[in-house]
C-alpha cells in the first residue's frame, strides 16, 4: 500500500517537473527581453551547475578520475553546443509552443541514435515514428514555404544534439552520480556561454529589477529545482510512466505561451505539432501497452 503511494505521489511530482519545465520556457523568454541570449545562458548555467554542486558535493569525488573526468567534459563542451543552438531559437522564435514541440523531437531521436552509434536493438515503432515526426515538421513549414525558418532549424539542431548527449550519457557515464555530473555539465555550459558572450555580445550596464527575478525564476527554478525533482522522482517513478510523463512539457508550454503571450498557432502549425506529439507517442508505443495492461490487469482484479 505504501510503496503504491509513494509510486503514485512520483508520477504527480514528474507531472509538476513537466509543468516547471514549460514555465522554463517562459521565465527564459521574459528574460531574454533585457539580457543578451549567450550571457544570459552562460550566467543561468553556471549558477545552476553552482547550487548543484553546493548541495550535492560528494557525488563530485566519483567523477575525479582522468576517465570520468575527459567524459564528463566531453559531455559538457557538447550540452554547451546543445544549449547554446536552443538559446538562440528560443530569442529568435515567435512561438514557443511550436518551439517546444519540434524541441521534445529528441525523444524520437535518442533510441534511433543508439541505434545507429551502438548498433542497440530497437523495436519497430521507433522507426514508425520517423515518417510522422517528418510529416509533423513538413506542415510547420508550411507557413513559410515548405522551408523550415532560423528558429525552427535552431530548435531541430538543439533537439538533436540533445539526444546525442542523452546517447553517450547513458553510455559512457550512466553509473556517476546523477546530479554531480548534471552540476559539472551545466557549470561547464555556463563557462563556455559567458567565454563566447564576452567575445561577440556587448553587455548592459544594469539590469531592471523583473530581468532579475525573471533570471533567478528561470535559474533556481526551471533548472536547480527542476532538476531536483525530476531525479528524485525519476528513481520512484516506474520507467515507463516516467517516458510518457515527460512528454507534456510541449503542451503546457504551448498552453503558458498561449495565455501568458497570447500566442495563436495557424492550422498547419497546430497539425504539425500534433503530428509531432503523436510521433512521440508511437516511439513510446512499448510503454503505452505496459500502461494499459496494467490498467486492464487491475480492473480485471476489481472486478473480480
Amino acid at each position: 500500500m505504501k510503496e503504491s503511494v509513494v509510486k503514485s505521489n512520483a508520477q504527480w511530482l514528474l507531472v509538476l517537473v513537466t509543468i516547471i519545465a514549460a514555465g522554463g520556457w517562459l521565465f527564459s523568454k521574459e528574460a531574454l527581453e533585457g539580457m543578451p541570449p549567450l550571457f544570459f545562458l552562460g550566467t543561468r548555467f553556471f549558477l545552476a551547475g553552482v547550487v548543484l554542486l553546493v548541495f550535492y558535493p560528494k557525488g563530485v569525488k566519483s567523477l575525479m578520475p582522468v576517465k570520468m573526468a575527459l567524459s564528463t567534459l566531453a559531455l559538457g563542451l557538447l550540452m554547451s553546443v546543445a544549449l547554446v543552438t536552443w538559446i538562440l531559437g528560443l530569442s529568435a522564435s515567435e512561438h514557443l509552443g511550436e518551439g517546444a514541440f519540434i524541441n521534445s523531437l529528441g525523444f524520437i531521436f535518442i533510441p534511433v541514435l543508439g541505434r545507429v552509434l551502438f548498433k542497440d536493438k530497437i523495436a519497430l515503432s521507433h522507426w514508425l515514428s520517423l515518417p510522422i515526426a517528418i510529416a509533423g515538421l513538413s506542415f510547420l513549414s508550411l507557413d513559410s514555404g515548405f522551408t523550415l525558418r532560423a528558429e525552427q532549424l535552431y530548435f531541430l539542431a538543439s533537439s538533436s544534439l540533445i539526444a546525442l548527449h542523452f546517447t553517450l550519457v547513458s553510455r559512457f557515464a550512466s553509473h556517476a552520480p546523477a546530479i554531480a555530473l548534471a552540476g559539472v555539465q551545466l557549470t561547464i555550459v555556463g563557462i563556455v556561454g559567458i567565454i563566447v558572450s564576452a567575445s561577440i555580445e556587448t553587455w548592459p550596464e544594469q539590469f531592471s529589477f523583473s530581468i532579475i527575478s525573471w533570471f533567478l525564476a528561470s535559474t533556481l527554478i526551471a533548472t536547480s529545482l527542476r532538476f531536483s525533482l525530476q531525479t528524485f522522482a525519476q528513481g520512484l517513478a516506474p520507467a515507463s510512466h516516467v517516458a510518457l510523463i515527460m512528454i507534456l512539457e510541449p503542451i503546457w508550454t504551448a498552453l503558458f505561451a498561449s495565455y501568458w503571450f497570447a500566442e495563436s498557432m495557424s492550422a498547419s502549425q497546430l497539425f504539425g505539432c500534433a503530428l509531432i506529439f503523436a510521433a512521440i507517442l508511437v516511439s513510446r508505443w512499448q510503454w503505452c501497452r505496459k500502461i494499459l495492461n496494467r490498467f486492464r490487469g487491475k480492473k480485471y482484479l476489481q472486478e473480480q
